[in-house]
């Protein structure tokens, strides 16, 4: 059972949904399947306009935008959906979606003026445009806090300066969100921040493209280094309901728990692709589906398929634009760093099973490992993302004056009934100072047990009984093993001056 068929059952997704999407899934078939080479497409920069105009036929981004101004409504559980269908075929167009949805009209939808949204959404639904985000820049990823693109007030208008790189679609989107620091009069730049559309067809407001990055994946994005020095009207920046920072949060924090959506189609296809060669392809007279390790990989890949339906059905009831999700850290980098880290472990998976055939980067397991590996970095790299999540959790428990881990998750809300499969795992007291490395070993285990409690809530709406254990089975397996490495105190250290004495052919005795 997929999610988007569970999806329809129990949160009344109506038949007009179902017949869209159908109806989308069909374009998606033709566009890959039967009108291109998709094999020898996907090593190709970019994508033929042919493809797109079949995708955008039936305006897939309109679930994203608002009724009043034309679109389905803007209900995530649509909008997951719609990432699925178009993930199951590929995985780079399904994340040019997202972009468009959650990094630009989603914000939008929130936080733009009435003056602009209108228009701007009118020029998606009728001319098929598309939107992106600038805020990274060369100098500053993680650090985002210290950009240097600025913006002055000059008249109507803000002029912007500066340079964002890794923005997904340059060159290619018709609008640009763009990131910057109010610049004072003395030249320094405020410690809040702002956000911008730019329309690439005004030309004040055209952001140059200096290069075109060879991105070792996702071929079909392009991505770069962008030179900005636009003046937009004041009319085009968002206003948020407190700070900008906050509304940056908000908009990183839907955006990251949205990430399940990409991954549902992509691992239905991993899963199906993996179980589709090992009933066919036989090693030593029996099928390989038949070998106790290849179970083994499947029954992951299927653990994978369900806690990521579970993340999807959280996302659907918690992700609307009406909820601001500033304060919800702890949800979205759980959501966000375990659905990308299965996604990755899934297509290394399929790798293994399909051999040197798969080893090819016009073959879906190839392909599959190097487009879902940025997943585990863009949008906060999941090291960082997992350290956080050990340092949300240890505030709270500081806060309630609580040491032992077992007995601060079995109350905790996100973890309650998830921590009675580990009363004697997790049953330790935490060091509250824990060094970086132990803080990111500790949100990896934090995040799937986070995970089993989400896995748990969908086998309550009536999912698969048979998945749901498996799931559990293998999340419970994953962090019995996490927690012995995270308790192993012995350090490791860099030997940063190696060379000296340690030439291996000097010690052969020939």
């Amino acid at each position: 059972m997929s999610i988007a068929s569970y999806l329809s059952k129990d949160i009344e997704t109506s038949v007009e949904f179902e017949t869209f999407r159908d109806a989308f899934r069909e374009k998606l078939h033709k566009a890959f399947a039967m009108r291109g080479d998709f094999d020898e497409i996907s090593t190709q920069r970019g994508l033929p306009p042919f493809m797109m105009r079949e995708i955008q036929s039936v305006t897939p981004l309109s679930v994203f935008i608002p009724e009043e101004y034309g679109g389905r409504g803007g209900h995530v559980h649509e909008c997951q959906a719609i990432l699925a269908a178009a993930s199951y075929e590929s995985l780079a167009l399904s994340l040019t979606l997202g972009i468009n949805g959650a990094l630009f009209l989603q914000p939008l939808t929130k936080y733009g003026s009435e003056s602009i949204k209108g228009p701007i959404f009118d020029r998606f639904l009728e001319e098929k445009n598309l939107g992106g985000l600038m805020i990274t820049e060369p100098d500053y990823g993680t650090d985002a806090l210290s950009m240097q693109t600025s913006y002055t007030e000059e008249d109507d208008a803000y002029h912007l300066e500066g340079t964002k790189h890794w923005a997904g679609l340059t060159g290619w989107a018709d609008f640009f969100l763009v990131a910057a620091r109010r610049q004072g009069a003395d030249g320094a730049l405020g410690r809040d921040i702002d956000f911008f559309v730019a329309d690439m067809n005004r030309p004040e407001q055209m952001i140059e493209v200096e290069e075109f990055y060879e991105n070792l994946g996702l071929y079909m994005i392009p991505y770069g280094r962008n030179h900005v020095d636009i003046r937009v009207p004041t009319a085009h920046r968002l206003q948020p309901e407190s700070t900008g920072i906050k509304m940056m949060l908000d908009i990183l924090h839907r955006s990251r728990i949205e990430f399940p959506g990409m991954g549902m189609g992509f691992l239905k296809r991993i899963l199906d692709e993996a179980l589709e060669h090992c009933r066919e392809r036989f090693v030593g007279g029996k099928p390989l589906i038949e070998y106790d390790q290849v179970r083994q990989r499947i029954a992951k890949l299927q653990a994978a398929y369900t806690a990521c339906s579970a993340m999807c059905l959280h996302t659907s009831e918690h992700a609307h634009t009406d909820n601001n999700l500033a304060g919800e850290a702890l949800s979205a980098n759980a959501v966000k760093t375990v659905v990308t880290d299965l996604m990755q472990d899934a297509a290394q998976s399929l790798l293994q099973l399909t051999g040197g055939t798969g080893y090819r980067l016009d073959h879906v397991a190839g392909r599959s490992v190097v487009d879902s590996r940025p997943f585990q970095i863009f949008e906060g790299s999941n090291d960082v993302l997992y350290q956080q999540i050990s340092e949300s959790v240890l505030k709270s428990m500081r806060s309630l004056e609580e040491k032992n881990l077992y007995a601060f998750l079995s109350d905790y809300e996100m973890t309650h009934r998830a921590a009675d499969y580990f009363e004697d795992t997790l049953d330790f007291e935490v060091d509250l100072s824990l060094p970086q490395r132990k803080l990111v070993e500790l949100g990896r285990i934090l995040g799937r047990v986070i995970s089993m409690e989400l896995t748990i809530e969908l086998g309550d709406r009536g999912f698969r009984s048979d998945l749901i254990s498996n799931c559990l089975q293998v999340f419970r397996k994953e962090v019995d093993g996490r927690v012995t490495a995270y308790r192993d105190h012995e350090p490791t250290e860099v030997v940063e001056d190696y060379v000296e004495g340690s030439a291996w052919l000097d010690y052969v005795n020939a």
